[in-house]
């Protein structure tokens, strides 16, 4: 039997499919993901769960036309399958190959470049902005995923693009995870919507009871409706995306294509800002992906049939680090551990795991996690502060004004400092 992927040349190939064969196309996208990051090594469980939404947003959006903006570029290996790269996927980490992220260079369809979060919401406001300036006519999307939510810069998009009131549609991949399982208050509400059915149950039944009264019934309707929104905002976060002033629609089903595909193109005919909240499962499709997200979020080559990786000769740097900072707090009780959503890149896992109490992962969050070692540091403890080298950037002035300034002794652990993007090798391989 033919391959539905073997006629897909751009996005515009989707869109003459019927709902079987997008399915199929699923299902021959994710043994693609497996068989090329099995080999190459990447980024799987993130790109294995927003297969279908992917899909979906290029079936009814008109790409390049219309902009897809990917926050936390790891989850847009498929959007490049689709987009007149598949037979390059190949090459994918290795020199010379395609980015592991969306790269503007790379493709038009690649309309922001992103290799860290949070950025989404920023760059397709001012994208929106441009285009209403300019009275141009297309949609921006921006796909926010994996923690990107718990990023401070995500926070400050919302509020201005909901103060705006342009037309910006933000979808919201909610698989509850960043790299380790997301943390704060946020990712406690948005769960809420998974283990409460009963919103979604009570909904239903009331409007198909007031759905058969009379036509003269509107004022009932009406009650109805306000009577639900009160409901809606007891029982789900949607009411926090519209009190910033997006029009909210989910939780929607992230694998079920007939809903994602009647949910944006029903929002297209919607004006000013919305947020579609969808539900993913990070790893979907493949058994030891969806058993450990963490582990296969971003890794080197592994057997695809046992999830086994390749066995390392020698301990690598991060757990030589991780292992001795737990050596060490069991000398010191005032050594604490802080992360930003990287506790097994960085090796901090070990010290989650030995001290719990002394171990804070708070989110993707890195000026937060600098300032907030500041004060733990000022009333006595000792903060070993451990983020990547290229996502510390983010938090530059808060290392030299929080920190350097005010000489308060915060310990820094940075690795990664070369590109191991451009190596090709396994992310827990490559130190400085």
């Amino acid at each position: 039997m033919d391959k539905v992927l073997d006629g897909i040349g751009s996005p515009q190939d989707l869109k003459s499919l019927d709902i079987p064969a997008l399915e199929k196309l699923a299902e021959e996208l994710r043994e693609l993901l497996i068989s090329t990051v099995s080999s190459t090594g990447g980024h799987l469980a993130p790109n294995l769960g927003s297969v279908e939404l992917t899909i979906a947003l290029h079936t009814v959006f008109d790409t390049p036309q219309d902009k897809i903006v990917w926050d936390v570029g790891h989850q847009a290996y498929v959007h490049k399958i689709l987009t007149g790269r598949k037979a390059l996927f190949h090459t994918l980490r290795q020199f010379g190959g395609i980015s592991g992220f969306p790269k503007i260079t790379e493709s038009e369809y690649d309309t922001f470049g992103v290799g860290h979060a949070s950025t989404a919401i920023s760059a397709a406001l001012g994208m929106a902005t441009a285009r209403d300036l300019n009275q141009e006519q297309f949609n921006v999307v921006a796909v926010v995923g994996d923690g990107a939510l718990t990023g401070g810069e995500a926070f400050e998009g919302l509020n201005n693009a909901g103060g705006s009131k342009r037309d910006i549609i933000v979808v919201l991949n909610d698989n509850r995870m960043s790299i380790s399982p997301n943390v704060g208050a946020l990712s406690r509400a948005l769960t809420q919507v998974i283990t409460t059915p009963l919103y979604n149950k009570i909904k239903t039944d009331i409007w198909e009871l007031t759905g058969k009264l009379p036509r003269g019934s509107k004022r009932v309707r009406d009650t109805v409706h306000r009577i639900e929104e009160g409901l809606k905002a007891m029982m789900i976060p949607g009411s926090l995306f519209e009190r910033f002033g997006f029009r909210y629609f989910g939780p929607v089903d992230g694998h079920n294509l007939h809903g994602l595909l009647s949910v944006f193109r029903k929002i297209q005919k919607i004006r000013g800002p919305v947020l579609v909240h969808v539900i993913t499962t990070k790893g979907k499709g493949y058994k030891f992906a969806e058993q450990d997200a963490t582990k296969f979020h971003g890794l080197g080559s592994f057997c695809r049939e046992t999830g086994s990786t390749k066995s390392k000769k020698a301990p690598t740097y991060t757990e030589v680090f991780g292992r001795t900072l737990v050596e060490l707090a069991e000398k010191d009780e005032k050594i604490v551990g802080i992360t930003a959503a990287m506790a097994d890149g960085t090796g901090l896992v070990y010290m989650a795991q030995r001290f719990p109490d002394r171990f804070f992962d708070v989110g993707i969050a890195e000026q937060h996690a600098v300032t907030f070692a500041a004060g733990l540091s000022l009333n006595g403890l000792k903060p070993v502060v451990a983020i990547y080298s290229t996502f510390l950037q983010r938090a530059l002035d808060q290392v030299i004004h929080d920190v350097a300034l005010q000489k308060i002794p915060v310990v820094f652990v940075l690795d990664r400092g070369g590109s191991w993007e451009r190596t090709g090798l396994p992310i827990t391989e490559v130190s400085t």
